[in-house]
């Protein structure tokens, strides 16, 4: 091979290089897990490059899929063709889609990722590492932003929202780095223009709700696109059960359009909330219809108010207000036509939601998107004033308080002598709460503490998650099943994974007796568990180690709600904490109001303490940071529910018997067969 031959080759080489690297994306989930290990390794600029390159990668297969799917759609589109073409317009569109995606980011199959992960980016968990890494890097003003970024989405981390208190007071900070990285342009819009209402500009208000209605409906088209990806029921798993062409078509078919129908509740949803804004989308015509009103453009007013009565027909304020505008004006007018094909495709997209969930066999029912006109306080009767007041009730009326299975008591016997009871539901400032001393000894406590060390694992109980609360502690755990089975192998004492089981039995007989339940409490969960301060990371430590939450629903500390409904564990009743050490700083248990701010009791863990509470909205509590040391205890979940019991527990209890029943027979003693059914 010649020399030219040879620089051809190379040349060749590199281009193809280039070329690779310009359409493949590094996946986010992979850049993530580096971005938490060089967290963990304390090497902060890998933490930022990491961290920021996963941000940009999720956002960048985000958009790359919203731009092929719409671009595809338009160049493959279903109007017009006949009937006997439609599955040629399915297989081109999937094959310009898959080309497209491809010739983008690079194979899809590398962005194929854990739901756990997008739940983290969703959550907004990334900004939470790159705050921490910015503070240590010195460079306060992106540390600010990135705090702020994770704030917006997790109002309920108390101790974040008091650190940025403190950034606002050090030298250098100033107001504009207190940047919403990830802001919604459609809401972003909205409020500004509610801040130019309220102090009655309303000129300048009507360019921020005419862009936020620009950027509402274009972020609905981006929504419905990535709808078009996997969908699932969680009550169905359809691929496993319809084999008929048909029916697997309408099966997913209907599980995007449930998707693309509830773009409306996404939308109207801000971060970190678990609840939409009621009447949205109809409140920004209300606004306009006044704002246009005092801006002498009587015209768009009334253009304005007939588009609210598209979503609340026959509305009497504004069909006053109509009225008015009609008669100032001389003539009628007509409504957006922008809401009118949207309220045309959703009313289209409930009659076929109707027929496919029968299809299903999941029912249907809509929500109540724009129940009632909320939103403005109306003070005027011809047009409607406004003092500017927003009620944003939540749409959802799955309010929690804890199911009333059982007549709400407490009080009874302690079963076990040692046991002392230290604190009531009326001393912890609360409702069926109680704390407990004595109910093990130093001598068993010590003995779990050094089984916890032997058997648990980090990520163990936590999908695998080394810090799945905080970046600051590590986690580790084992269930019950997993250190009998140790014990069984010879690889930890057997009467220590003995000691794990009866001591789990001994707290759930003193829950169930002392909330004078009455009927039996089955394990959900059962977990030994411990928590362990990272050295070199508890410097100016502003989190918790696990943040505010409640058990069996997910706490909306604005709204003062808790809504059991998944991923909430809804059918936890009752829960305690059985602590085996207290030689660590910080790490108390607290009790706070449904605010998730006011704390109206705390507990420092001790040996032999156990606190025990219902696992409804009524018992928010977390754990404060441990800054040094570790905190082990056997965490438990209780359901009043035997369907929900444990399955690792059940099977540990076959365990037990089995080695019960092997004791007797090597004593000697004959058991009746039918003793062991």
């Amino acid at each position: 091979m010649d020399v030219y031959s040879k620089i051809y080759g190379l040349l060749t080489f590199i281009l193809q290089s280039i070329l690779l690297s310009s359409t493949t994306l590094e996946p986010f989930d992979l850049l993530y897990d580096n971005g938490m290990e060089a967290f963990h390794k304390g090497d902060y600029d890998n933490v930022v490059r990491y961290m920021e390159g996963a941000l940009e990668s999720f956002s960048e297969v985000r958009q790359t899929r919203i731009r092929c799917r719409l671009k595809c759609g338009d160049q493959h589109r279903f109007d017009g063709f006949l009937t006997d073409k439609i599955y040629e317009v399915i297989l081109y569109r999937a094959h310009c889609i898959n080309q497209c995606t491809e010739g983008e980011i690079g194979a899809q199959s590398m962005h194929k990722v854990s739901e756990d992960v997008i739940q983290d980016f969703n959550r907004r968990i990334p900004y939470n590492y790159l705050q921490l890494a910015y503070r240590k890097l010195g460079q306060l003003d992106k540390a600010v932003s990135a705090a702020h970024t994770y704030f917006q989405a997790n109002p309920e981390h108390v101790e974040m929202g008091e650190h940025l208190e403190q950034y606002k007071a050090q030298k250098g900070v100033k107001e504009e780095h207190f940047i919403d990285r990830e802001s919604r342009p459609h809401q972003k819009a909205f409020f500004a223009g509610v801040k130019l209402y309220n102090k009655g500009n309303y000129k300048e208000s009507v360019t921020f709700f005419e862009d936020a209605l620009t950027e509402y409906y274009r972020a609905d088209v981006e929504c419905r696109a990535l709808c078009e990806g996997p969908q699932h029921f969680e009550e169905q798993n359809h691929v496993l059960y319809k084999y008929n062409l048909y029916e697997l078509i309408s099966d997913h078919y209907t599980q995007v359009l449930h998707c693309q129908h509830e773009c409306i509740r996404d939308l109207a949803t801000r971060p970190g909330r678990l609840s939409p804004m009621e009447n949205y989308l109809p409140l920004h015509y209300d606004y306009l219809q006044f704002a246009y009103f005092q801006a002498g453009r009587n015209e768009k007013a009334l253009e304005c108010a007939l588009t609210y009565l598209l979503f609340h027909e026959g509305e009497k304020f504004m069909s006053e207000n109509v009225e008015y505008y009609r008669e100032v004006l001389g003539h009628d007018g007509q409504p957006r036509k922008e809401a009118e094909q949207y309220l045309k495709r959703h009313k289209q997209e409930l009659d076929l939601l109707l027929i496919g969930s029968s299809n299903l066999g999941v029912p249907y029912t809509e929500a109540n998107y724009w129940s009632s006109s909320g939103g403005r306080e109306d003070t005027n009767r011809i047009p409607s004033g406004t003092n500017g007041w927003m009620d944003y009730v939540p749409i959802s009326k799955r309010n929690v308080t804890m199911s009333v299975l059982h007549e709400l008591r407490e009080g009874g016997p302690l079963l076990y002598e040692n046991v002392r009871l230290v604190q009531n539901s009326v001393t912890l400032n609360g409702s069926q709460r109680v704390l407990f001393d004595d109910v093990i000894s130093e001598d068993e406590c010590s003995e779990l503490n050094h089984l916890a060390h032997s058997v648990t694992a980090a990520g163990d109980g936590y999908k695998g998650k080394m810090s799945p609360h905080t970046p600051n502690e590590k986690f580790e755990g084992a269930t019950v099943l997993k250190t009998l089975k140790y014990g069984y192998e010879g690889r930890v004492p057997l009467k220590s994974a003995r000691l794990f089981y009866d001591v789990s039995e001994k707290a759930r007989r003193i829950i169930e007796s002392y909330f004078m339940l009455n009927s039996t409490l089955h394990f959900s969960y059962t977990h030994l568990v411990c928590r362990t301060a990272i050295s070199g990371q508890q410097d100016h430590r502003n989190d918790l180690s696990h943040p505010i939450h409640a058990d069996n629903c997910l706490l909306d500390p604005e709204a003062n709600e808790c809504w059991k409904e998944p991923p909430a564990y809804t059918y936890r009743d009752y829960s305690a904490l059985l602590y085996l050490n207290g030689n660590f700083d910080g790490g108390e248990f607290i009790f706070t109001e449904i605010d998730a701010k006011t704390v109206t009791a705390s507990v420092k863990p001790r040996c032999g303490r156990m606190v025990g509470f219902s696992s409804g909205g009524e018992n928010p509590h977390g754990v404060r940071a441990v800054t040094r040391g570790q905190r082990c205890a056997v965490a438990l979940w209780f359901t009043l529910d035997p369907l929900y019991r444990e399955l690792e527990r059940l099977q540990a209890d076959e365990v037990i018997q089995g080695l019960d029943n092997q004791h007797m027979r090597d004593q000697g003693l004959h058991i009746n067969p039918k003793d062991e059914l």
